[in-house]
């Protein structure tokens, strides 16, 4: 078992990417913390992977957003289990509008989840991880972190923020053998992407079924969806690398959406 008690905590991990991301790691034997904004399903999700075992997961209210939020919720973890040896920051959410419909407030909710919910759950987690001599900081990027596409301009801008923000980590981290490094997955059908079909098709004037097959998966190399399990794979491979050799750095899982 890779991650035998290694405290891990994963945000928007009730469901989706997260779930899988904290699955894995529970089977590989990690203490998860599931770390969701919404309490009732973060627990929910808890009770299910725990019972799978053989590691074991709790659940807490997270607020990504909120400074207050995180850093109470990493105090529980503290408080409970004494340390943080893996951080996968994972909330996120996706709102798509062209550039001149494109509301301020969903821009600024945008880069909030997604770049706020990075930088405050790693300043949270850094000074644990120096006080026990290391860890693993691991950001959920995108395809949308090397490229662009229509409709996403703040999913993209964020995503590229998460690049920057990794290897400023990595700089800082590196002589307290914190680890920093991003995975960029291609489209994964997930809730999220589910949700951005029939958006996508609406506002491209499109079929459902063209936004599948030349919008999501044209780009690839075999026309299939990244899966979950391709995910959480790489995030362990990430959680488990033991050395600086591998850090500040980015992996694209996406069926070859993107080649460099």
């Amino acid at each position: 078992m890779r991650l035998k008690d290694k405290v891990c905590i994963v945000t928007g991990a009730a469901s989706g990417l997260g779930y899988g991301i904290a699955k894995r790691y529970v089977a590989e034997g990690a203490k998860v913390v599931i770390a969701d904004l919404k309490d009732d399903a973060a627990s929910a999700a808890a009770a299910e992977l725990t019972e799978m075992g053989p590691g074991e997961a709790i659940g807490i209210a997270m607020d990504v957003t909120s400074e207050d939020a995180v850093n109470q919720g990493v105090a529980e973890v503290a408080a409970k289990w004494g340390r943080v040896d893996v951080l996968v920051s994972n909330a996120g959410i996706q709102i798509v509008h062209r550039i001149e419909d494109f509301p301020f407030a969903d821009w600024k909710k945008m880069l909030a989840i997604h770049l706020d919910g990075a930088f405050l759950t790693t300043k949270a987690c850094i000074p644990l991880m120096q006080k026990q001599g290391g860890g693993s900081i691991i950001y959920m990027g995108s395809v949308h972190s090397k490229e662009a596409s229509e409709l996403k301009s703040a999913y993209v801008t964020a995503k590229h923020g998460l690049l920057g923000l990794a290897r400023t980590v990595a700089k800082e981290g590196g002589a307290h053998s914190i680890r920093s490094n991003v995975i960029c997955p291609g489209f994964v059908r997930t809730p999220l992407v589910e949700k951005q079909i029939p958006e996508q098709a609406k506002t491209l004037g499109i079929s459902e079924e063209d936004v599948v097959k030349k919008v999501m998966l044209g780009q690839t190399v075999d026309g299939e969806f990244t899966t979950i399990e391709d995910v959480a794979e790489t995030a362990l491979f990430f959680a488990a690398f033991e050395s600086n050799a591998l850090t500040g750095q980015s992996i694209t899982v996406s069926h070859g959406w993107h080649i460099e």
